[in-house]
């Protein structure tokens, strides 16, 4: 996993209430700040994915969720995704019909990332995920 501190790269950070609107906050904050880094190619897969985690997040915690992209300095094609949420257990994956409509998010982070994992926090959990940046 990369390790980055508030002086290794760009970084932009959001914190939303645990309320049902913040998924589409989050998805536009995410797109707006790519197209400001011009990683436009990108923003769509990671509103999905921060979408995804998001909506996790308000099914099974309560209080804040944090968000915070990171493009790691001196790792050119990188960028870091990161959602934390007051709930200290990770997220486990679920068996989903194919008539379900839901447990497919941790399946689709894990099949399109470059790699994602969980940390434990002071208050909580972060799932971050990592993304290659296309030339």
């Amino acid at each position: 996993m990369i390790r980055v501190t508030d002086t290794d790269g760009d970084r932009a950070a959001w914190t939303f209430a645990a309320d049902p609107g913040a998924v589409r906050v989050a998805r536009r904050a995410v797109r707006d700040q790519l197209r400001l880094w011009d990683l436009d190619r990108v923003g769509d897969l990671t509103a999905l994915l921060v979408s995804e985690l998001v909506t996790n997040a308000l099914r099974h915690a309560t209080g804040p969720i944090d968000v915070r992209l990171v493009r790691p300095r001196g790792l050119a094609g990188v960028l870091l995704v990161e959602v934390s949420d007051p709930l200290p257990d990770p997220p486990r994956p679920s068996p989903a019909r194919p008539d379900d409509e839901g447990g497919r998010g941790l399946r689709l982070l894990d099949s399109a990332s470059r790699r994602w994992g969980t940390r434990p926090g002071a208050a909580g959990k972060t799932v971050w995920f990592e993304l290659t940046v296309p030339d």
